[in-house]
């Protein structure tokens, strides 16, 4: 997630160890990979039994929802104040396009488009809002479109396109929920909000997948792909964000964009070591063109300001 889109561009520089900061962004990029990890565990990976995505995208949701909960009824506040149904349905959108794609993608090249399809949607609405790029922001554009266009052209080692099309859908939709986000206020509330929200939509998603989508009874759901969905429900997402939102009171703009660079990195590497995916020269030239074009697009004009 931007920062500057849940800061506002405000930095708070209280006092913190840089040990302690280092750590927690470490911890709290890790955790977003793991979203991209254990979806494509339990949905394609080394799960002996697939799990159904309607049934993974509503655990996700629910146990998020759950968590967060937890999170903000033990301070006395109450979420459902906090948030909106705008939010809530980007937010379920993301979920559900990111489960669906997982399906026949690798976690490499699904968190490269991802990457890809926010910082899009998020100079569309730049655009909207008459926020036009720079010169920096423009190469970064160009050269991180042209690594995704390198990553998708036909081949042995490209993704499939309609998995491929589903997870661009799925960061769009983190975009808009990111500029939801933009209000400001309690972000962590806010967060508990939407993802309550999406609890409805989630328990429909579930008995259609039940229904219609082959899920069958939750007596056959595998174990695995339920716990992984759990797990990226309750920690990689609901711990993740709020971990993310605290992390920010220490990082500048672009020192919060640019640690977001690791995510793809991290997520393909743990798909090579745990899953046994295989890290192509195709997969290997997009990231660097991806990642470093989303580089000059975010981080690159803020150093430069900075001089």
């Amino acid at each position: 997630m931007r920062a500057d889109a849940v800061t506002g561009g405000q930095t708070n520089n209280r006092n913190a160890s840089p040990w302690l900061v280092a750590l927690l962004t470490a911890l709290v990029m890790t955790l977003f990979a793991a979203n991209s990890l254990l979806c494509r565990f339990a949905l394609a990976g080394e799960a002996s039994s697939p799990l159904n995505p309607a049934v993974y995208t509503a655990l996700r949701a629910i146990s998020g929802a759950g968590m967060l909960w937890l999170m903000v009824a033990r301070r006395g506040g109450n979420p459902l104040r906090a948030g909106s149904w705008g939010a809530a349905l980007a937010l379920f959108g993301y979920m559900a396009c990111f489960s669906w794609a997982y399906v026949r993608l690798s976690a490499g090249a699904g968190a490269l488009v991802i990457a890809v399809a926010v910082q899009a949607g998020m100079l569309v609405a730049g655009l909207r809002l008459g926020q036009r790029p720079g010169k920096a922001q423009s190469v970064g554009i160009g050269l991180a479109m042209a690594g995704l266009v390198y990553l998708l052209l036909p081949g042995l080692d490209a993704p499939p396109a309609g998995a491929a099309s589903v997870i661009f859908c799925s960061g769009l939709c983190w975009a808009v929920y990111t500029i939801c986000g933009r209000q400001g206020g309690d972000v962590t509330a806010a967060t508990a909000g939407n993802f309550i929200r999406c609890v409805p939509l989630a328990l429909v998603l579930l008995v259609w997948g039940m229904a219609v989508d082959g899920a069958g009874a939750p007596a056959a759901w595998p174990w695995a792909g339920v716990v992984c969905a759990l797990a990226a429900g309750a920690l990689a997402s609901a711990l993740g964000y709020v971990l993310w939102y605290a992390v920010l009171r220490w990082l500048s703009v672009p020192s919060a964009a640019v640690v977001q660079l690791s995510v793809p990195l991290i997520t393909a590497m743990g798909g090579a070591w745990l899953m046994h995916e295989a890290l192509g020269l195709r997969l290997l030239v997009s990231t660097l063109a991806i990642l470093g074009g989303i580089f000059c697009a975010t981080a690159l004009p803020h150093l430069l300001r900075s001089r």
